[in-house]
């Protein structure tokens, strides 16, 4: 969605050939907004600040994270989300509205990173967080259109989304090089022991194949003009960059709880779950649409 937003404000080649790709992934928005329902009925076993609210003092903490307030923000990014990303998969969207949806995916996306993912664990807190999360989101969709768009694309198509991962990739790995490097670095003891819980033997050596596989591989390969235009190449990288994706995801949100194995199992089976679908959901839109075009 927020790449069809950026393309239609700025044009491009590389929208041109990633649109069908990315018009259908825009379109599963909703299945985001259904795949949020179980976490509102798991909401006091998810986020300890729904479980025992009196426990987190009464600082700005305490006023923002409530039920009622997370559920509404929550609806106002999903509902918000599908509308732009139905309205912009149909080709409706003019370049005002896109301008105004990526103020708004701003907006959202900062609230969401906060409530989806840094309450887990209300008393940490990262100014980068959010820019690294929607720039994970950006690397993500192109891993897909590199995996799944580029049979039908031209050399030149293919090497320009080539390019884009890799700064998407390199932005990902910075922002969150630099939280690091801040919160050890710079002696804040409540942030480091955010990262000790996460430098386990399991974690460390979970995040060094990650880092190897996920992000210094795949740069090495987009490093290649061979590589960034061919469909072989792009899609290995594709795929690389999703495994990276989900190791990360799971880095970040794993170690919070005291049942990690369960919660990695849950967050595993969801994930297969939800590629399943949107799968079926992706071959159903691309089906209608030559329909249509016959």
């Amino acid at each position: 969605m927020a790449l069809l937003l950026i393309h239609r404000l700025t044009g491009g080649r590389w929208g041109v050939v990633a649109a069908p790709v990315l018009r259908t992934l825009a379109a599963m928005m909703p299945l985001v907004a259904i795949a949020f329902v179980p976490i509102l009925a798991g909401l006091t076993d998810i986020y300890p600040w729904a479980a025992t609210p009196s426990r987190i003092k009464p600082d700005v903490t305490f006023w923002y994270l409530g039920q009622s307030s997370f559920i509404l923000r929550a609806l106002i990014a999903l509902i918000g989300w599908c509308v732009l990303g139905l309205t912009f998969a149909v080709r409706a969207g003019g370049r005002l509205p896109a301008a105004l949806g990526l103020a708004f995916y701003g907006f959202t996306i900062s609230m969401v990173a906060v409530d989806w993912f840094l309450s887990v664990e209300p008393h940490y807190v990262s100014t980068a967080f959010a820019s690294m999360i929607a720039i994970q989101q950006l690397l993500a969709a192109l891993a897909v259109v590199a995996v799944w768009g580029t049979s039908n694309i031209a050399g030149e198509g293919r090497s320009d989304i080539g390019k884009l991962l890799t700064a998407t990739l390199l932005g990902v790995v910075y922002l969150e090089y630099m939280t690091f490097v801040v919160a050890w670095y710079g002696d804040l003891p409540h942030k480091a022991g955010w990262f000790i819980e996460r430098s386990t033997a399991a974690w460390t050596a979970a995040l060094v194949a990650t880092f190897a596989l996920g992000a210094i591989l795949p740069f090495a390969m987009l490093l290649f003009a061979g590589v960034r235009g061919s469909r072989a190449g792009l899609r290995a990288v594709g795929l690389l960059l999703l495994l990276g994706t989900s190791m990360h995801f799971a880095w970040l949100l794993v170690p919070a709880f005291s049942e990690q194995s369960a919660v990695a199992s849950t967050g595993l089976c969801s994930l297969v779950i939800l590629t399943a679908a949107s799968m079926l959901f992706g071959r159903g839109i691309a089906s209608a649409e030559a329909c249509n075009a016959d």
